[in-house]
Protein backbone atom coordinates (compact mmCIF):
# COMPACT_ATOMS: atom_id res chain seq x y z
CA UNK A 1 0.00 0.00 0.00
CA UNK A 2 1.74 3.53 -0.94
CA UNK A 3 2.53 5.95 1.77
CA UNK A 4 2.57 9.73 2.17
CA UNK A 5 4.96 11.83 3.70
CA UNK A 6 3.83 15.19 4.65
CA UNK A 7 6.06 17.89 5.98
CA UNK A 8 5.32 21.34 6.46
CA UNK A 9 8.60 23.10 7.08
CA UNK A 10 10.03 26.44 8.61
CA UNK A 11 12.97 26.95 6.71
CA UNK A 12 15.47 29.08 9.38
CA UNK A 13 18.64 29.43 7.78
CA UNK A 14 17.40 30.16 3.48
CA UNK A 15 21.49 29.77 2.54
CA UNK A 16 22.20 26.50 4.48
CA UNK A 17 18.80 24.85 4.03
CA UNK A 18 19.70 24.98 0.12
CA UNK A 19 22.65 22.43 0.96
CA UNK A 20 20.02 20.19 2.37
CA UNK A 21 18.02 20.81 -1.11
CA UNK A 22 20.64 19.61 -2.98
CA UNK A 23 21.17 16.38 -0.47
CA UNK A 24 18.27 15.03 0.40
CA UNK A 25 16.92 13.89 -3.21
CA UNK A 26 19.47 11.34 -3.59
CA UNK A 27 18.29 9.28 -0.63
CA UNK A 28 14.75 9.94 -1.21
CA UNK A 29 15.21 7.92 -4.74
CA UNK A 30 17.49 5.42 -3.12
CA UNK A 31 14.79 4.42 -0.82
CA UNK A 32 11.76 4.54 -4.05
CA UNK A 33 10.44 7.54 -3.17
CA UNK A 34 9.23 10.10 -4.83
CA UNK A 35 8.60 14.11 -4.92
CA UNK A 36 5.00 14.62 -5.48
CA UNK A 37 5.02 18.32 -4.23
CA UNK A 38 8.11 20.23 -3.06
CA UNK A 39 7.89 24.12 -1.94
CA UNK A 40 5.15 24.88 -4.37
CA UNK A 41 2.62 27.76 -4.03
CA UNK A 42 -0.02 26.78 -1.48
CA UNK A 43 -3.44 28.10 -0.98
CA UNK A 44 -5.46 27.00 2.28
CA UNK A 45 -9.00 26.16 1.57
CA UNK A 46 -10.03 25.75 5.15
CA UNK A 47 -9.43 26.25 8.80
CA UNK A 48 -6.35 27.80 10.57
CA UNK A 49 -3.32 25.95 8.96
CA UNK A 50 -0.56 28.32 7.88
CA UNK A 51 2.25 25.68 6.16
CA UNK A 52 5.23 27.28 4.80
CA UNK A 53 6.97 25.19 2.72
CA UNK A 54 4.88 21.80 2.21
CA UNK A 55 6.86 18.86 0.95
CA UNK A 56 5.07 15.39 -0.29
CA UNK A 57 6.83 12.02 -0.98
CA UNK A 58 5.33 9.05 -2.37
CA UNK A 59 6.62 5.58 -0.97
CA UNK A 60 5.97 2.16 -1.58
CA UNK A 61 4.70 1.58 2.13
CA UNK A 62 5.01 3.08 5.45
CA UNK A 63 7.78 0.66 6.26
CA UNK A 64 9.55 1.99 3.48
CA UNK A 65 9.22 5.78 4.10
CA UNK A 66 10.54 4.71 7.96
CA UNK A 67 13.54 3.22 6.67
CA UNK A 68 14.32 6.43 4.16
CA UNK A 69 14.00 8.36 7.33
CA UNK A 70 16.15 6.54 9.73
CA UNK A 71 18.69 5.96 6.84
CA UNK A 72 22.43 6.47 6.63
CA UNK A 73 22.19 7.91 3.25
CA UNK A 74 19.77 10.41 4.54
CA UNK A 75 21.59 11.13 7.90
CA UNK A 76 23.48 14.04 6.35
CA UNK A 77 20.38 15.40 5.05
CA UNK A 78 18.53 15.15 7.70
CA UNK A 79 20.90 16.66 10.16
CA UNK A 80 21.06 19.83 8.09
CA UNK A 81 17.33 20.11 7.33
CA UNK A 82 17.01 20.05 11.51
CA UNK A 83 19.94 22.73 12.01
CA UNK A 84 18.23 24.99 8.90
CA UNK A 85 14.77 24.57 9.75
CA UNK A 86 11.70 23.63 11.89
CA UNK A 87 9.67 20.25 10.85
CA UNK A 88 6.64 18.89 11.43
CA UNK A 89 6.13 15.23 9.09
CA UNK A 90 3.88 12.82 9.07
CA UNK A 91 3.19 9.86 7.33
CA UNK A 92 -0.04 8.33 6.30
CA UNK A 93 -1.41 5.31 4.45
CA UNK A 94 -2.54 5.63 0.92
CA UNK A 95 -5.43 3.46 -0.59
Amino acid sequence: MPAYVVVDIEVTDPLGYEEYKRLAPAAVELYGGKYLARGGNCEILEGDWQPKRLVILEFESVERAKAWLNSEEYRPARDLRQRYARSNMVVVEGV
